[in-house]
């Protein structure tokens, strides 16, 4: 790429994107001054690291995009990241929310929830959990230990006797009554006094009452507050003390380790260990460690995340320390690195301050970013370090994205980049009728619910059952919409349902611009398919290959696929059958008199689902052009009916 014209740059605040020969995003950036960053990209290759000049040799184009201030520039450009996955551009391909537990404040008889994502409601916020089982098991011994309710909101404003959570002695029936709001607010402390990891104060409290209680003959009482105390040390056992003047933030921890780079994340509440998450981006040497810390911290915390009091970052981001430069992983690499380009320019310290103010105000309290300062931070750190290390060698940080790329270049030599969006197709329709082809969309592991399509298939292009002319239908519809365009589209079927995409594909010049591949069930001893529940040995076939690939049963590529597979069959499986309801209630609608097709459309065209227009008033009905109150009174009831029926 040529070097811009210096005119031509705004010297405001914003971020930066260079894009290819076909006008797809392969880098964004954010900066202070977008005339001076872009244009210290053109300086001689000497001065550049190898990564940013094989960007700047792919790039074919630049577009800026200017913003008020530095900090919506922080948040824009992690944005775009998470949105565009650049080529060039370190991503978290791992950001999912973790699992939070939730107390809220909007009623007298609050429940002990399992959420992922915290909203600004004056509720209580506990964790993270990486694993929603372990959540889920400390849930459990939460409610076995202290007698909380556990019905949705609904369900208890409804309730007119106690569950069966009463009687086995683990609800107090607030939903009647039986517990006053004062008692149950005692209990509700106690549970937020074990979640903020004051177990000390919990434990003496729960003691002194069951000596109280048995002090006055009440052994059934002092009984209780006896297994309280054993669940609660049950529980706590689990955790370990790392902070003992308390305290909550993060730790990060960067080791560098034979192919690339992995970063470990720790979660301290309370003083508490409480969980940890390692991360590993192959490829990158020491020269891309500041820039990696830089885009873990921009991308990781978000609006819809648990950001901590202090985040504990190893080094400052513009420094790097003697002993990671001489880490024996990397004997090649020189003394010194070289020149980062694609850190935060000139003053650190300001990028820092932008970034821990931006964190504070989705927090809603200051957040504090430093290096440690003490030796039971440093000891974190160290701890943060090793367990990336250990995942990174042992292969558990390996994303799915990489295993995947693995499997189909040693199969076929088809790719050698990570396999990053998945597009999986199905087809569901009943008798030829009602044909429906879902797409269900994964990236980097992760569904994207939004990118979800359905492809109805009426009147001319309904294909009479045929499901490989309904696959070709969809290819040649999938090929109209454009990119963004999946690195493997997955089939629900074997050879033929594979050979009729791919002729489609060939027809149209887009043959091999990804993988496709298709997924059959395995076959039992008489060669039918085994659809059995559980079965973990489906096969994967590829155009032109006869035999399947060797993927081992209930690998976890193999798992990964059949999930995505059994995602796109419940989701077609849904859309086929809201289609058939849809015919069902049409024919119903044009029964009832005064409704014709044109009344019909106006109805679908107002309500959009069938819950929606089964559930309308008649108030809502007649405020529809042509329907009077009369008929509106007459269409709500046969409505009603089939809601009902």
């Amino acid at each position: 790429m040529e070097r811009p014209l210096s005119s031509a740059l705004p010297t405001t605040p914003g971020v930066y994107l260079y894009k290819d020969a076909q006008g797809r995003i392969i880098y964004v950036g954010k900066a202070r001054n977008l005339r001076r960053r872009i244009l210290s990209y053109f300086r001689p290759a000497s001065a550049l690291t190898p990564k940013t000049v094989a960007m700047i040799g792919h790039a074919a184009s630049l577009e800026t995009l200017s913003t008020g201030t530095e900090k919506e520039a922080l948040l824009l450009e992690a944005s775009l990241i998470k949105k565009h996955r650049p080529h060039y551009n370190i991503v978290l391909r791992d950001d999912k929310q973790y699992v939070l537990f939730r107390i809220g404040r909007e009623s007298p008889y609050p429940r002990l929830e399992i959420v992922r994502q915290p909203r600004k409601d004056g509720a209580r916020y506990f964790g993270p959990f990486t694993s929603g089982t372990a959540a889920r098991e400390t849930w459990k011994s939460i409610h076995k230990a202290f007698p909380l309710r556990r019905c949705s909101d609904r369900a208890f404003k409804n309730r007119q006797r106690p569950c069966l959570y009463h009687h086995l002695g683990q609800c107090l029936a607030p939903c009647t009554e039986q517990i006053s709001p004062t008692t149950y607010a005692d209990i509700i402390h106690r549970v937020e006094l074990l979640l903020m990891g004051r177990s000390r104060e919990l434990l003496d409290s729960l003691r002194k009452e069951m000596f109280e209680a048995s002090d006055r003959m009440e052994y059934e009482r002092a009984a209780e507050f006896r297994d309280q105390i054993k669940a609660v040390e049950a529980t706590i056992e689990r955790q370990s003390v790392v902070l003992p003047d308390g305290g909550d933030m993060d730790i990060a921890g960067i080791a560098p380790v034979k192919g690339g780079l992995a970063l470990g994340l720790l979660f301290v509440r309370a003083g508490r260990l409480v969980d940890g998450r390692t991360f590993f981006w192959p490829d990158l040497g020491l020269a891309e460690a500041p820039e990696l810390l830089w885009s873990f911290l921009g991308q990781f915390y978000g609006p819809q995340s648990a950001i901590p009091q202090r985040i504990v970052i190893p080094w400052r981001p513009d420094t790097l320390p003697e002993d990671l430069r001489m880490d024996s992983a990397f004997p090649q690499e020189p003394a010194t690195p070289p020149i980062l380009q694609d850190t935060p320019e000139s003053d650190d310290e300001d990028t820092l301050s932008m970034l821990e103010a931006t964190l504070g105000e989705l927090r809603g309290s200051a957040v504090h970013i430093g290096i440690p300062r003490n030796m039971a931070e440093t000891k974190l750190v160290d701890m943060a370090v090793s367990n990336a290390r250990e995942a990174a060698l042992t292969g558990a940080a390996a994303p799915m994205s990489e295993r995947l790329a693995l499997i189909f270049s040693r199969e076929r030599g088809l790719t050698t980049q990570a396999i990053r969006r998945v597009e999986c197709v199905d087809v569901s329709h009943t008798g030829g009728s009602s044909t429906r082809v879902g797409m269900v969309v994964f990236e980097d592991g992760q569904p994207q619910k939004s990118a979800y399509r359905t492809y109805a298939l009426e009147g001319e292009d309904s294909c009479h059952g045929d499901d490989y002319a309904a696959l070709a239908e969809w290819a040649r519809r999938r090929l109209k919409s454009g990119p963004p365009w999946a690195d493997l589209v997955l089939i629900d079927g074997g050879r033929g349902q594979i050979a009729a995409v791919q002729r489609i594909l060939r027809d149209n010049g887009a043959e091999g611009h990804f993988i496709l591949a298709g997924i059959a069930k395995a076959r039992n001893e008489q060669g039918r398919a085994d659809r059995r529940a559980g079965n973990v040995g489906d096969r994967i076939f590829l155009p032109g290959r006869s035999n399947p690939l060797p993927l081992r049963d209930g690998s976890p590529e193999l798992l990964f696929l059949q999930h995505v597979r059994d995602t796109a069959h419940h989701f077609v499986i849904g859309r086929h059958r809201r289609a058939r309801a849809g015919a069902a209630l049409s024919g119903e609608l044009l029964r009832i008199p005064g409704i014709g097709p044109a009344t019909a459309r106006l109805l679908w065209d107002k309500f959009k689902t069938l819950e929606t227009m089964t559930a309308a008033t008649p108030e809502e009905l007649a405020s529809i052009p042509g329907i009077g109150p009369h008929k509106a009174t007459l269409l709500a009831e046969r409505l009603q009916q089939l809601r009902h029926s």
